[in-house]
Parts: structure tokens; C-alpha cells; sequence
């Protein structure tokens, strides 16, 4: 059985700060089926979704591939450059964000985010935005 885990992450907010949904999908390299994570988190920017999903599926990869091999997909060109150290985290706020993940990341006995093209994350895209509208669906008359 193989312990290798994909993470294709996403957040997304309506507005920057607005109502925001964060969305992930955790493939498995055993061929499980791939797991399909969305929540709502209330009002944020968008690069505080980006980071809370990517927390989300860390969580649910250590959870199911304790010590394996992780690869994180992002559209985010920030998170992706801070959490490889290209960039600095200027943003008090994501700083805690920032420090968490990274402490996750190094859980697993290996690490690698890498960036791709929001279409190559489309369904990390999709759960996200789909958090934010089934909050509206069930929470306004």
C-alpha cells in the first residue's frame, strides 16, 4: 500500500475581504477514491482562504497518510512562494496562518507545493465556491 498523498487546495472570497469558502481535494496513490472537502469560513480575504484550505487538507492527509509523502497543488502563487520560502509573509495576519502551516507540512516525511494553473485546480475551485453558495442557499430567506 502506497502512503503517498496529492493535495489540490483553494479558497476563495467574494469582495477581498467578502464571504469566502475554501475547497480540497486529498487523492490517495492507492487509487482510493479522492476525498472532496468544502466549508464556508465566514468573512475573509481571499489569501486567508487560500492558507485555511490548505490547513483543512493537511489535517485530512496526516489523518489518513500519517508521515507519507505529500504533494500540494495551489493556484495561489503567494502561498505557494511563502510557504517555499521565495517570499516573506508581510501580512501580520497571515503570519500564524503561515507558521501553522508549514509546521503541518513538516509532519510528513516529505513535502512539496507546487504551483499550477487555476485550470489545472479547477475542482479545488469549484468546492470552494461551492461552500459559498450553499451557505446563501440555506442561510438567507
Amino acid at each position: 500500500m502506497s502512503d503517498g498523498v496529492t493535495v489540490r487546495v483553494d479558497g476563495a472570497s467574494r469582495g477581498n475581504p467578502g464571504p469566502a469558502g475554501i475547497g480540497a481535494v486529498v487523492e490517495f496513490e492507492d487509487g482510493r477514491t479522492p476525498l472532496e472537502l468544502c466549508s464556508y469560513i465566514g468573512e475573509t480575504t481571499n489569501n486567508v482562504a487560500e492558507y485555511r484550505a490548505l490547513l483543512l487538507a493537511l489535517d485530512e492527509a496526516f489523518k489518513v497518510a500519517p508521515s507519507g509523502r505529500l504533494t500540494v497543488y495551489s493556484d495561489s502563487e503567494l502561498l505557494v512562494r511563502q510557504l517555499n520560502g521565495r517570499y516573506k509573509v508581510k501580512a501580520e495576519h497571515l503570519r500564524p496562518l503561515h507558521i501553522e502551516a508549514l509546521r503541518m507540512l513538516r509532519l510528513f516525511s516529505s513535502a512539496c507545493v507546487m504551483h499550477v494553473a487555476r485550470e489545472e485546480n479547477r475542482q479545488a475551485d469549484l468546492l470552494a465556491n461551492l461552500a459559498i453558495d450553499r451557505h446563501y442557499k440555506y442561510n438567507r430567506g
